[in-house]
């Protein structure tokens, strides 16, 4: 009987851990990263699908994604395969997590505290932009994958977290491998302890053979025929297109703040559990997460220096492991040093002084921390829900700082809607059509090709320095690149250049009406204020005769 409540208990942590993240990132796909992660996962299983789009043709590092969960864009349409994906990698992320809080917390359902305080950690005290529950790409598995590592290394078990490891970095590089470092700290303080360093040479050996999965792709996308091109693609990813993610000086000021409150708090609540045989490697993990995110920082400053070789290196995603790692650490530490108290459950209903154990320090800050944790959470839940859109289609501000609603935000979203499905029924398979810059769900709405979009940039070189120049030849700075010129000339040229002959405007940016031959809304469509498509110019050679 207790063998079958135990399953039960566990199926019941299970399950409202998938509630939490469904109430958390239960959005309408594709949520931020979805249409750019499925669509390369669409073409690499069908290379016919959008062949003329420059980013879906680039490049693909994350194989062992797009061979797996990408397989599912050939069997459902792509907002199915999304919501399928979701499951799937939410289920994965429950079952480790339940499986790490109970190595460290015996108490039934700790895991949802834990869960709700790593989202709201990151969520709100992230250093860099971080994120864990929500859609699917191939950091949700990678993640799911090293909190198994984590559980291995809270029981002592490190020979099997090397392998676990690897099939982390095999979905995602950086996930996985800023993890492996981090680990190699926590074994260096505590595990050589526990398992002898030569009992690891075989499971690392495995372990970094599975990672080459994820290493050989991502080398490739970093090799380029000219090391100009090798040396631009780094400034431009680290100086330009991620910089919120990756260049210290990019980052405002608040984010250090809130950043360092919760590595103060994480580490105020897990030091005195750095002996405890099940959290001591878990602290050191976390000590390593913070180390690397320091080294970071240093880096940082190398760019007033030298800032070819801060491109370089600063394009790895210094603050990741910490941003992922610390609210983690900091869920964990909360529930371990309560189930150090004897009788917790009844003081809990009692309250603190007559159960004998509860004490109002680091028991009531961490009392305090899930509370202030369930409060941002709800408040971001209820954000979304509010909003009632694909994340992927939410803009706040369009253009020149004007601020849009969430109704009129639903309204824009529907004439997208609307448009994008007016080119899948009317136009050609093969057409590629210029699209308006601040959108990225074109061809997973549409089905067809773009010219180009700020979101999806390539990850092999060369393709990004085309992609580049692309968009700023599209989108030119002296238009504030939020808009496409209406110089005949340079229309005439996309069209031979690119191939685009129809052009989708946002009316919020351009106004009403352009001097071009309008093709949508017509005479018999529905009305839609938001969008219209226009005809390009015919080149001079193919203007048609009188």
């Amino acid at each position: 009987m207790k063998g079958v409540a135990n399953r039960l208990t566990a199926t019941a942590e299970v399950g409202l851990l998938l509630m939490l993240f469904f109430v958390v990132a239960g959005n309408p796909p594709p949520a931020i990263n979805e249409a750019h992660y499925l669509v390369l996962a669409k073409n690499f299983w069908q290379p016919d699908w959008c062949a003329a789009d420059a980013f879906v043709r680039s490049a693909k590092p994350h194989l062992l994604f797009h061979a797996t969960f990408g397989s599912l864009t050939q069997i459902v349409s792509l907002a199915a395969a999304a919501w399928i994906g979701r499951l799937i990698g939410w289920l994965l992320l429950a079952v480790t997590l339940r499986s790490l809080t109970r190595a460290v917390c015996p108490i039934p359902y700790a895991c949802v505290a834990v869960a709700v305080v790593w989202i709201a950690g990151i969520q709100w005290f992230n250093l860099a932009g971080e994120w864990v529950i929500g859609g699917i790409e191939a950091k949700v598995p990678a993640y799911a994958f090293t909190l198994a590592a984590m559980t291995c290394i809270a029981g002592g078990y490190w020979r099997s977290a090397w392998p676990l490891l690897g099939i982390a970095s095999a979905f995602h590089v950086l996930v996985g491998g800023w993890t492996v470092v981090a680990t190699m700290v926590a074994y260096l303080v505590v595990g050589r302890h526990q398992s002898s360093p030569r009992r690891q040479i075989v499971p690392l050996l495995i372990g970094g053979t599975i990672a080459l999965l994820g290493l050989w792709p991502a080398l490739q996308t970093s090799a380029a025929a000219d090391p100009a091109d090798s040396l631009l693609a780094a400034r431009i990813y680290t100086y330009s297109r991620i910089s919120h993610h990756l260049l210290p000086s990019s980052f405002p000021p608040h984010w250090y703040l809130r950043h360092l409150c919760l590595v103060a708090v994480s580490f105020a609540i897990a030091w005195p559990l750095r002996h405890e045989r099940t959290f001591a490697a878990l602290f050191w993990l976390a000590v390593g997460c913070v180390a690397i995110a320091a080294c970071g920082l240093l880096l940082g400053l190398l760019p007033a220096v030298n800032p070819d070789l801060a491109a370089k290196l600063l394009r790895f995603y210094w603050f990741r492991a910490s941003d992922a790692v610390l609210p983690l650490t900091l869920g964990l530490a909360i529930v371990a040093t309560l189930a150090r108290r004897q009788g917790f459950a009844e003081q809990v209903v009692s309250g603190p002084g007559e159960g004998g154990g509860w004490k109002w320090g680091r028991d009531g800050i961490g009392v305090v921390v899930v509370a202030i944790a369930v409060v941002l959470v709800g408040y971001s839940s209820i954000d979304d829900a509010r909003r009632a859109i694909p994340p992927a289609s939410r803009f706040d501000v369009v253009t020149h700082g004007q601020g849009e609603s969430f109704a009129a935000q639903r309204r824009a979203h529907e004439d997208w809607l609307a448009v994008c499905h007016w080119i899948d029924a009317t136009l050609p398979a093969n057409e590629i059509l210029i699209t308006p810059r601040h959108q990225y769900t074109f061809k997973w709405y549409a089905q067809r090709a773009e010219v180009v979009n700020w979101k999806d940039v390539p990850q092999d070189a060369g393709s990004l320095v085309r992609w580049y120049r692309r968009f700023f030849d599209v989108y030119p700075r002296r238009l504030g690149t939020v808009r496409v010129t209406i110089r005949y000339a340079d229309l005439r040229r996309f069209q031979r250049q690119y191939g685009a002959r129809f052009v989708i405007v946002d009316r919020r940016v351009v106004g009403e009406s352009l001097p071009l031959v309008q093709v949508y809304p017509q005479a018999g469509d529905p009305p839609n204020a938001t969008y219209a498509v226009y005809r390009l110019p015919y080149p001079a050679a193919e203007l048609p005769l009188e």
